[in-house]
Order: C-alpha cells, then sequence, then structure tokens
C-alpha cells in the first residue's frame, strides 16, 4: 500500500535521548515531539508510533528499526538518525515501504576528531597505564615504548568528513599522512591535499606508524564492512621497523574487526597500543550484564562509544536534524539521505504553490507516470527535480500550480502501476501546499 500524506509533519516519535532542544526546535517547525523515556523493544516502538501516530522517528544508533517495525508502522514517513551511522536501520525495507533515512554526517565530526587525535598521542606516549601506575604509586620513569608522533607515519582508512579532519590534524602535528580509501573522489580530494594514497587495506597498514579508522557498515559500494580488518591487524607497521609506536584506533563501528582479532594481534606484539570506542556488541542504554571484551588487555584503552559525546556535539546534532527534517516536511528538500548521501534536492520560489514528492520504484515507466499524472489532472509542473538511489529507488520533486485531489493522486499510483507492470511501483508520496 502506498504511503500518501497531504500535509506538513505534525508529529514525531523520540528514543534513545537525543539532546532535549530537539524538542524546542521540532516545535518551532509546528511539529508535536514524544519523547520515550524508555528504550523500547520492536514491540514497544511500534506500538509507540502508532500511538502517538508519528510520521518521522527520531533515533541514535542502538534502536533497531526493523522489517516488521516499518510493516507495521504504515504512517511513518522518515527516521531521523541523530548520529552517522545507518546500520541499525533496515534500509532495505524503508526503501520498499518509501520511507527516507537520514542521518548526520557532519555535527559530531570535531568531537570524534578531538578524541582521535588525545588517543594518538597518549598511546605513543603510555599516558593511560603510567597513569593507573602512578595511582598506585609505582615510580617508572623509562622512555622505553613512549615515542613522539613528529615524523611517524599516520594511515587513514576511510577519508571521508572525520577521518579528513583527522589527517588535517596529524599534518599540523608534523606526520606524514597516507590513507586508503576505494570512493574515486575520496583519493582524488585526499591527492590534492598532498597526501599519499596507498592501493590497498594491507598497503595502508604496513607502511604506517599508527591507523585510525573511519569508515561506514557498508562501503559506498554497498559492500559489507563487517570483519575486513580482521586479516590486516597483525600487518600495523610491519615495514616500519622497530622505532614505530605500532598505534591503531577504531572510533568507527564495532563490527569492522572482530574482538578475537585485535586481541590477538595485541598480544602477538603487532599491535603496540590500541583505543576503541565501539564494539561488536554494544548494550542498550541500562542494560545490566554486558562484558567488555578487551577487560583483560590493559594496552587496548577502552570508551563507551563517547566520540560524539560533547556538550557541544549534541546540541549540534539536535539543530542540524531537526532542520533537515523541517525542509524535508515543509517543501520536500533532501539532504544527509543515506540513500544517497551527497544528494542535495531543494527547488526555488515555492510561495504558493505546491510541492509534489514521490518515492518509487526505477522501473521504465514509473517516473512518466508522475509527469503524466500532473499533465493529465490539468496542473502545471513548475519545475522538477529528479535522482535515482542505489537502492533501487528514485526520488521524484516537483512544484505544481495547484495541488493534486486524492482521485488525481490515486490515479497517479495506478497511472505507475500498470506502466511498469508493478502494483508497488510508487512508494510514497507527500504533498505540501507552500504558503
Amino acid at each position: 500500500m502506498t504511503r500518501i500524506r497531504t500535509e506538513p509533519f505534525d508529529r514525531a516519535l523520540v528514543v534513545e535521548a537525543p539532546h532535549d532542544s530537539l524538542d524546542a526546535h521540532l516545535h518551532e517547525a509546528s511539529i508535536q515531539a514524544t519523547r520515550l523515556d524508555h528504550v523500547p523493544d520492536a514491540q514497544s516502538l511500534v506500538d509507540a508510533l502508532n500511538g502517538c501516530g508519528a510520521q518521522v522517528l527520531f533515533k541514535r544508533s542502538r534502536v533497531p528499526v526493523t522489517r516488521a517495525v516499518v510493516e507495521a508502522t504504515p504512517q511513518l514517513m522518515a527516521v531521523q538518525l541523530c548520529c552517522i551511522g545507518s546500520d541499525s536501520v533496515d534500509l532495505e525495507a524503508c526503501a520498499e515501504h518509501g520511507v527516507l533515512v537520514f542521518n548526520d554526517p557532519v555535527s559530531n565530526g570535531r568531537s570524534v576528531v578531538e578524541l582521535a587525535v588525545a588517543h594518538l598521542l597518549a598511546l605513543s606516549r603510555r599516558l593511560y597505564e603510567t597513569d593507573v601506575a602512578m595511582h598506585e604509586s609505582n615510580w617508572n620513569k623509562t622512555a622505553q615504548g613512549r615515542f613522539e608522533v613528529l615524523g611517524k607515519v599516520l594511515g587513514v582508512v576511510g577519508l571521508g568528513n572525520i577521518g579528513r579532519q583527522v589527517a588535517r590534524a596529524a599534518d599540523g602535528l608534523g606526520m606524514r599522512v597516507q590513507f586508503y580509501d576505494n570512493r574515486e573522489v575520496a583519493r582524488e580530494v585526499g591527492t590534492e591535499m598532498g597526501w599519499t594514497s596507498c592501493d590497498s587495506l594491507q598497503a595502508v597498514f604496513r607502511s604506517s606508524d599508527l591507523v585510525t579508522v573511519h569508515t561506514s557498515a557498508h562501503d559506498t559500494f554497498g559492500a559489507d564492512n563487517k570483519g575486513f580488518l580482521d586479516d590486516v591487524l597483525g600487518q600495523l607497521g610491519a615495514e616500519r621497523g622497530e622505532g614505530s609506536p605500532r598505534v591503531f584506533l577504531n572510533l568507527a563501528r564495532g563490527n569492522l574487526h572482530s574482538a578475537e582479532a585485535l586481541l590477538s594481534a595485541v598480544a602477538e606484539g603487532h599491535i603496540r597500543r590500541a583505543a576503541v570506542d565501539v564494539y561488536p556488541l554494544e548494550p542498550a542504554p541500562g542494560e545490566h550484564g554486558w562484558r567488555n571484551p578487551y577487560a583483560d588487555e590493559p594496552r587496548i584503552s577502552c570508551t563507551p562509544h563517547i566520540g560524539a559525546s560533547t556538550l557541544e556535539a549534541q546540541p549540534r546534532i539536535a539543530r542540524r536534524v531537526a532542520t533537515t527534517l523541517r525542509r524535508f516536511s515543509q517543501s520536500g528538500s533532501l539532504r544527509d539521505c543515506v540513500f544517497s548521501p551527497r544528494a542535495k534536492m531543494e527547488l526555488q520560489n515555492l510561495g504558493g504553490r505546491t510541492v509534489l514528492a514521490v518515492v518509487h520504484s526505477v522501473a521504465r515507466g514509473t517516473k512518466k507516470a508522475v509527469d503524466d499524472a500532473i499533465y493529465e489532472a490539468g496542473a502545471s509542473n513548475l519545475g522538477s527535480m529528479h535522482r535515482d538511489f542505489p537502492v533501487g529507488i528514485a526520488y521524484d520533486l516537483s512544484v505544481i500550480d495547484r495541488p493534486l485531489k486524492t482521485e488525481e493522486l490515486d490515479h497517479l499510483v495506478q497511472r505507475a502501476a500498470d506502466l511498469a507492470n508493478d502494483p508497488r511501483a510508487i512508494r510514497s508520496i507527500r504533498q505540501v501546499a507552500i504558503p
């Protein structure tokens, strides 16, 4: 069944405790926020979404949005992640039902970068274990295993927003930067910045003194990154000799390597010191009984996924995600959509007109059906934008001179089904009259 809404959003469900200022930002956008003070399971999430009639779900990274959740909430039109990672959402199910998923790829960047730089320095100087020793009144003033980062080679895996900022900070510390990224644009940007592009993961690990990872759960081509570091952790600094700090950081995703692979690399001396902020399995907020897989290895510094947990980052995230959803709600504008991260779609000169936003399949004839429906209704298409997403759907944004009636929208759905020979060619429709 096609999801259709002919007004801006007016209700949202907020879970996992994003910053309180989010609610005020949503209120300014005429969206009433219902906030849960507990972490819901799947059925509780469905009940809460349906109970408040939320068209939008705001969440962080823990509560899963499964196919069952999407199919049981027919009024849901968007999932807004108050974080970068989208691996807690069944993106295929959302795409099939015309539910767009947004994230925030920029607001926590500075906080994560500062944590990464702090770890690079602290691990190179063995500050964490020295602090513990001194609190036990153990005075051990030695240079053994302590290194400057000046002149050392930093390998950056993933040259996105955060990876680039870490690389620039390393430049400022006098480090030599090299990187691995399988995206052509990222390689071009990195090379223009004066950094060395490595042809493989093995190359960047073997020829670096320190490696920091800033990739997603899936790469830009949709390949699963789970465990893709397991075979290279033991190669860190292999070509750098005994004067290499051999430091490893993972502040990105817990499933990029197994706990066993990292523990083995540290135990065998391939990695001298490591820091992790993410884990293969993480507890839900308030969950008891979780066991840190690195608890018995003092050479691995551990933090509880606090890369973005600063007093500065959280209000920034709240402001950005509220703005993203306000623009999507009121004019169909698109940014930070995880289906096509770099896509930006926004129509101009909308006053007194109507925006028609359609999520549809990429089957032949579907886009024609949208144009035909506008024409056959006697409405004028004053401007349009179209974007195909890699997940097999497209987003059509049109500004028309009058709203389409209910029967005209129904005709659009049927016309697309006939042309594409697919009853689910149209996934969702939003129509908003602009004052």
